[in-house]
């Protein structure tokens, strides 16, 4: 086989300059009649592959052909090829056969790196399209593994390369310790922060999260080991470390959205001079309202027996019982809210009195709407409180805001 050697020798050329020569031209033979094995084996393997995913009806071996499985499989040829005629191919000279086998070697670690990174890919999609997986960080867990994987395949190839024993790398690994926890002191910290919020169930794909130290506020779309990307709802994308997330406040609506309803909190204050007691004459305004009827004339009665219990001089209105317009606002919003078809009626729904403030007395509405969708709970919210507000000079109440002139 090796016609060239024998030629330049006959040629008066020297040994060495013959050798390197003919290696050199073996060399070109070989790795091409690898590189076409390769081909001829990716043709075969990809076709193979094809062939079972269009007879089967799982999506695995689909993903396997997209993160290049079969390909890398095929890459697995030329090893065999070229390991099996290293000894040919060193043409004798045991140096060369040692590096030669080396460096072949070297290829077979990478292969096999690679061909497993198609397998965890391939893990990963599969899981990740199950619903029991699909809001969970599996891609900072591949990460993990595959950080591992890198980290023994270059290990591996020193061994190969130096003719040392892979405890030797090992045992120097831990004179190395503090640079590697400095180099690697957010992969780490991201690794532990994956956990504990896998383990705690604190930030899930798919949920709505606000950080304000990160200007974050939207979805969640993606978790990896170093950080986590939120789509905020102008649709930008804002990138926060994983480990930030134990460290730092966040809010979590998932319970907001797993909820029966999402609620309405709200107050409106009510100017304090427009507050005082309802006379005879607006009571009989008032009863008109139809859904509050009932309560208007069970609240008089009451009123009015109380009064007569203990004989009191009703003509001045501090003596006994008597109704404000701003109690009988506060019962009339939480009549409306009862009665409203899109307030949820098994969760809180009331109107409360809150300390009155130098902006007028707060009168606030805490309800929960039934449709949670941002858009429709905006809208039943506006709604309602655009009658509440409409409704207040009907019971002779006042609002409070700025004017020009002054303050009201």
């Amino acid at each position: 086989m090796h016609i060239i050697y024998e030629f330049l020798i006959e040629l008066g050329w020297s040994a060495t300059l013959a050798w390197w020569i003919d290696f050199a031209l073996l060399s070109l033979i070989l790795l091409t009649v690898a590189w076409l094995l390769r081909l001829f084996s990716r043709f075969i393997l990809v076709g193979i592959f094809h062939r079972i995913s269009g007879s089967t009806k799982t999506t695995i071996d689909d993903t396997l052909i997209e993160n290049k499985f079969p390909k890398n499989l095929s890459r697995f040829v030329p090893y065999f090829f070229l390991s099996a005629l290293v000894g040919f191919w060193a043409n004798g000279n045991a140096n060369i056969e040692d590096w030669l086998s080396a460096l072949i070697d070297v290829y077979a670690v990478f292969v096999a790196i690679l061909t497993i990174r198609s397998l965890l890919r391939t893990l990963k999609q599969e899981l990740q399209n199950r619903p029991q997986f699909k809001d969970k960080p599996i891609k900072s867990y591949i990460q993990v593994v595959m950080i591992f994987l890198w980290g023994i395949g270059l290990l591996l190839t020193f061994s190969i390369l130096s003719g040392k024993d892979l405890v030797y790398f090992f045992t120097g690994l831990g004179a190395l310790s503090a640079v590697i926890l400095l180099v690697f002191k957010d992969t780490i910290l991201g690794f532990v922060a994956s956990i504990q919020i896998a383990a705690n169930d604190l930030v899930r794909i798919g949920d709505w999260i606000t950080m304000e130290s990160y200007g974050a506020d939207g979805t969640v779309i993606e978790i990896n080991l170093s950080t986590i990307k939120v789509q905020n709802f102008d649709n930008t994308i804002t990138t926060v470390p994983t480990y930030k997330l134990l460290s730092s406040s966040i809010k979590n609506w998932r319970g907001m959205s797993e909820s029966e309803g999402r609620r309405i909190k709200r107050p409106l204050y009510i100017r304090a001079s427009s507050v005082r007691f309802m006379s005879d004459v607006e009571l009989r305004e008032i009863t008109q309202l139809e859904r509050f009827k009932t309560f208007v004339e069970e609240k008089k009665a009451d009123v009015s027996a109380y009064n007569k219990a203990i004989k009191t001089n009703t003509s001045i209105p501090l003596n006994g019982r008597n109704l404000t317009n701003i109690g009988l606002f506060r019962s009339y919003i939480e009549t409306y809210l009862e009665q409203h078809p899109s307030i949820n009626k098994s969760l809180t729904v009331m109107c409360r009195q809150l300390a009155p403030t130098p902006n007028g007395i707060p009168l606030e509405v805490y309800a929960f709407t039934s449709d949670k969708e941002w858009k429709n709970h905006e809208t039943i919210s506006a709604d309602i409180f655009d009658h509440i507000l409409a409704s207040a000079s009907f019971f002779h109440l006042k609002l409070f805001e700025f004017e020009q002139q002054g303050i009201s």
